[in-house]
């Protein structure tokens, strides 16, 4: 029912910055809280970033004050800015949405992001 689209990853050298961005398409759907979730290899997911609707936002002690979450409710669209990357944010980034009434949660496919030294 609901499609999550990312965009935005890439290789980038240390210090540098990416913007990430994850679009929810489909019909008769409403989309709550987004998130940014990682996954470098032989580690676990975690979650990065989220935001509600009506903007309250959070993010995991290592990306504080580098990254920001956004959200475009219009187009259901959450945005990553990255900056000041570090090799350590090397992972596959996923998009997250949950529905908005519900108990559902949507998963996008997954953009690289890599960062070299």
């Amino acid at each position: 029912q609901v499609q999550l689209v990312e965009s935005g990853g890439g290789l980038v050298q240390a210090g540098g910055s990416l913007r990430l961005s994850c679009a929810a398409s489909g019909s008769g759907f409403s989309i709550g809280t987004m998130g940014w979730h990682r996954q470098a290899p032989g580690k676990q997911r975690e979650l990065v970033a989220a935001i509600t609707s009506g903007g309250s936002a959070n993010y995991v002690d290592s990306v504080k004050g580098r990254f920001t979450i956004s959200r475009d409710n219009a187009k259901n669209t959450v945005y990553l800015e990255m900056n000041s990357l570090k090799v350590e944010d090397t992972a596959v980034y996923y998009c997250n949405a949950k529905s908005g009434g519900g108990f559902l949660n949507y998963w996008g496919q997954g953009t690289q992001v890599t960062v070299s030294s």
